[in-house]
Order: structure tokens, then C-alpha cells, then sequence
């Protein structure tokens, strides 16, 4: 660590001091992340443990459309939805720099429709369908709060959609001193693992669980598969776990968390912290960071949340920065790990990333939205 770290961090401006407080900046921790910059950042990020891929058996799937197993999931999921009971949490704090820089959630999925539109498109069919839509939630970050809060008051003022904005922390130089872009110090968001943090701190869930809310839906804004499925939920509801994990079969380049077992309890594992040696062929599924979650485990999840150690190039220089990651969670609650589908009408997972994703699947975007009657 740079000796002067702490020196640097008791200079900073008072206007900075005040925003980085009300983001959840800690020194602390950031101090003790420096003191450990330096040797193999590749194998601090690795677990540590006894790690196993699951059995098949541990991946549970929704049993077929025309069985009366498939029927009572719906209608359980159904009911908690018209009880109330559901909220939604999309992660937009992300910015589309494969699209331009600007923010995600304001960018075209497809021809004319932002993602933003998209999901409150879904939200308005819900309640068409259901007498009643659950409240969506949008983690944002501060380079989309202001832009995201404006159109919804623009456009989707009556719509039960909220926005509250993740964490923050400064980038460091490898060497430990904070890192500087410009003579200013390097703000940055903390990773998609801030929401159980962020959005207790807005007192959306509170006010959920006091109206009787019982399971929060967690999703990429970007993958348009991911909407109200009312068999997951039910399927959910059935399990009696705290977390259902969304998993989609791995096609070939893909890259993700996946589920394994480690020291005998199932979580989601990033495959850059799984040991060299792990045999990832054996893992045929990964993540899409879609979860389901009760609402009171996440209010009450108290746990040690790692920090990876992630390297950028800012400004075309290197930059350290820590970040958690959403999945983790599943190390301190009880998880039921769901296949779900990839292809076709039913399709969980449909990401779009980059501008050649967007025009290689906007035909794809566009069925789906058709299908589902969000156009």
C-alpha cells in the first residue's frame, strides 16, 4: 500500500467526502484492499474450500406445459403475484460502452423500444392480465440515476417503477495510492453484489415487506428473456428455498458463474475464482444473474461479502478496482438451482450487449416481445 493512502483519503474535498458518504464509501476497507495489492491477484480471487461440481440430480427443472405439476406451479405463482407479493429489481446501473457510452436502460432493444420501455411494457401487461402489477425496482449507479429518474417521471410517471443507486469506492493504482484521472480521484461503482445493501438502505423493501411483499424477482436489465414467469415462482414458493438460481445450458464461448458445491453447500461460482484444476466440463450450466429471493432473507442476509480484485484500463492507464458479485449470496442461503430454457418461445436467457447482439437478435427480440405481448 501507498504510504500516503491514508494522508490522500483525509485531503479529499469536502463536497467529494459528503458524496462518497452517502454511496457507502468505507476508507477502512478501502485501506485494508491496498494492503493487499501486490503478488498473484489471480489467486486471491480463487475460493477457497472443497470444490465439487453438482450431481445432475441438484438441477432441478419445471416439469412439462401440459402437466398438472406445471399447472399448480402456475397457479401458486399466480396467486402470490395477485396477493401482492412479488416485487421486481433490475439491474441498471451498467452503461452501454459497446453501444456508445450512453445509458443502458435509454438505449433501443430493439427498433424504436429502449430496455427501459421494455419493462414497463411488462409491468403494464401484468396488470392488464393479473388486476394488479408488482413494484419494479431499478438499481442504478450514479452515471444513470439522474438520466434513468428523469424519463420515468417523463414517461412512466404512473407505472410502479423506483430507482435507488448501488454503492461507490476510488480506484487505486497498483501500487496502492488512489488512482487519478485527469487530477481527479477515480469514483466507481462496487458491483451488481451492493443490491441487498443499497436497497435496504432505500427503504423499498421495508415498505414491501410491511404491505405484505414476500419474494423479490432479480434480473439483468439487458436480458429480455427474464420476465414474470408464473411457474418459476410458483416453482420457488414450492422449493422452500431462500434463492432460486436461473441456469441456462453453456454454449460454446461462454463465460459465467455457475453452480457448484463448495465444502458441501451449492452455490453460484464465478469461473474465475473455481481452482485452475476444476474440471468446468463437468459444469454444463451457468448463471444468467437471474434470481428469485425471499424478500425477509434478503431484508436479514448478514454476511462477509467478498471483494474481487478487478484490473482496468482507465484512461489508458491500469487500474485497480474491488467488486462484488450478486451470486455470492447463494454461500449464505439456502439455494435451488433451476435449468430453465434457452431456446425458443420460452427463452430465459436473451442478453443483449453489444450492438451486434442487438441486430443479431433483434429478430429473436422481436418474437419474444410479440409472444409475450409486450408490443
Amino acid at each position: 500500500m501507498s504510504a500516503g493512502l491514508g494522508e490522500e483519503l483525509g485531503s479529499l474535498d469536502d463536497a467529494l467526502v459528503r458524496r462518497l458518504a452517502t454511496r457507502g464509501f468505507d476508507s477502512e476497507r478501502l485501506c485494508a484492499w491496498a494492503l493487499g495489492l501486490g503478488g498473484d491477484r489471480v489467486e486471491r480471487n480463487r475460493l477457497r474450500g472443497v470444490l465439487e461440481p453438482l450431481a445432475p440430480h441438484e438441477l432441478a427443472k419445471l416439469p412439462p406445459v401440459d402437466s398438472a405439476a406445471y399447472a399448480e406451479f402456475s397457479q401458486t405463482g399466480r396467486a402470490a403475484l395477485e396477493a401482492g407479493q412479488l416485487a421486481i429489481c433490475v439491474l441498471a446501473g451498467g452503461m452501454a460502452t459497446r453501444m456508445g457510452g450512453v445509458v443502458k436502460a435509454l438505449v433501443e432493444a430493439t427498433e424504436g423500444i429502449t430496455f427501459l420501455a421494455l419493462r414497463a411494457a411488462e409491468l403494464a401487461l401484468l396488470a392488464e392480465r393479473h388486476g394488479t402489477a408488482p413494484p419494479m425496482w431499478l438499481m442504478t449507479s450514479e452515471a444513470t440515476h439522474a438520466l434513468i429518474c428523469a424519463e420515468l417521471a417523463r414517461h412512466h410517471a404512473e407505472a410502479p417503477l423506483a430507482a435507488f443507486e448501488q454503492l461507490v469506492s476510488l480506484r487505486l493504482t497498483p501500487d496502492g495510492a488512489l488512482f487519478r484521472k485527469d487530477g481527479e480521484v477515480s469514483v466507481y461503482a462496487t458491483g451488481h453484489g451492493d443490491l441487498p445493501d443499497a436497497l435496504r438502505a432505500s427503504g423499498l423493501l421495508d415498505a414491501f415487506l410491511a404491505r405484505g411483499g414476500r419474494w423479490v424477482w432479480i434480473s439483468n436489465l439487458d436480458n429480455l428473456g427474464a420476465s414474470v414467469d408464473m411457474a418459476i415462482l410458483g416453482h420457488h414458493i414450492a422449493s422452500g428455498a431462500e434463492v432460486t438460481a436461473e441456469l441456462v445450458v453453456k454454449h460454446a464461448g461462454d463465460v459465467g458463474g455457475g453452480p457448484v458445491r463448495c465444502d458441501g453447500r451449492p452455490i453460484i461460482a464465478e469461473h474465475f475464482r473455481l481452482p485452475a484444476d476444476f474440471p468446468h466440463e463437468r459444469v454444463p450450466v451457468f448463471n444468467t444473474n437471474t434470481f428469485l429471493i425471499d424478500a425477509r432473507a434478503l431484508r436479514d442476509l448478514a454476511m462477509a461479502w467478498t471483494y474481487v480484485e478487478v484490473r482496468k484500463q482507465v484512461g489508458g492507464r491500469e487500474a485497480v478496482q474491488f467488486e462484488r458479485l450478486l451470486g455470492e449470496l447463494t454461500s449464505a442461503l439456502t439455494t435451488s438451482m433451476l435449468e430453465v430454457s434457452r431456446q425458443g418461445p420460452t427463452s430465459r436467457f436473451l442478453p443483449v450487449k453489444t450492438e451486434a447482439d442487438r441486430k443479431g437478435l433483434e429478430a429473436d427480440v422481436m418474437r419474444l416481445a410479440r409472444e409475450r405481448r409486450l408490443l
